[in-house]
């Protein structure tokens, strides 16, 4: 089980892992190891979320989510497979726990009168600046 948040874990029977070679580090070891770790996690087929919840992901992760609704996260920072997996896991907890945080409230604020009067008095000041510049009348 993933845990995510307080009321959200995962089963990792959910999730399926594809590895892959890795441009990452490694040295000679890059051209013959599969060491990057692609976890996939289907939001059609999990059980462990509501439609809600589901919608949410949708739409505060619509990069990561492919055509077939599959959520993807990607890791070959690390040499080894169990190492990019692991990071695999971390990123895929953080991201769902991101997007599944509902947003405060905004509280409406008002312009401080004092911010409005200087707005307008520099308004008048550059409106007599301009007025100053017109045409003079000889005698």
């Amino acid at each position: 089980m993933i845990r995510i948040n307080d009321d959200v874990t995962i089963e990792e029977r959910e999730l399926n892992f594809e590895y892959a070679r890795s441009s990452g580090p490694g040295g000679q070891n890059v051209n013959k190891v599969e060491t990057k770790a692609t976890l996939r996690f289907s939001l059609t087929e999990t059980t462990s979320l509501t439609d809600e919840q589901k919608d949410l992901i949708r739409e505060r992760l619509p990069g990561r989510i492919t055509k077939k609704d599959v959520l993807r996260v990607m890791c070959q920072r690390h040499r080894t497979r169990e190492a990019n997996r692991k990071e695999c896991f971390e990123r895929f907890a953080t991201l769902l726990a991101d997007a599944l945080t509902e947003d405060p409230e905004r509280r409406p604020t008002r312009v401080p009168r004092k911010t409005k009067r200087r707005r307008l008095e520099n308004k008048k000041r550059r409106g007599r600046i301009k007025a100053s510049r017109g045409p003079v009348e000889r005698e």
